[in-house]
């Protein structure tokens, strides 16, 4: 519980001091911010949500290796995933403390906001000789 505290404490400081700044509107009306994502989607809590998941998966979902880049996934398959995640029936390390935290709709909203992101190149290294 402590952990999931100060893993959210470093988002937050996280998105408050280094994201940039959003479209603002009034409650219930979508507009859509520099990255293409609707305000809903792009709201301060649910790019929180989304910087949390950067400890692990990378900035905005682009993973530096290691673990899976999320950003550009499909919303369908991110959703499914995330459920699996929270009800135990896929097995993880860590993964399943994340999802069994969240609602139903901030999955979804987690799952349209990684969508949005574009996906990075792949770099394949140097071959050696």
């Amino acid at each position: 519980m402590k952990i999931k505290f100060l893993c959210k404490v470093a988002a937050f400081f996280y998105v408050f001091f280094l994201s940039t700044a959003s479209s603002v509107a009034t409650a219930g009306e979508l507009v859509v911010a520099p990255t293409q994502v609707p305000l809903a989607v792009n709201s301060v809590h649910i790019r929180t949500l989304a910087a949390s998941c950067a400890a692990c998966h990378g900035t905005n979902g682009h993973s530096a290796g290691g673990l899976p880049s999320i950003a550009g996934s499909n919303v369908a398959y991110f959703t499914l995933q995330m459920q699996a995640f929270a009800s135990g029936e896929r097995k993880a390390t860590v993964m399943h403390h994340h999802a069994k935290g969240l609602t139903a709709q901030e999955i979804d909203q987690l799952a349209l906001y990684f969508a949005a992101q574009k996906p990075a190149m792949a770099i394949s290294p140097k071959p050696l000789k």
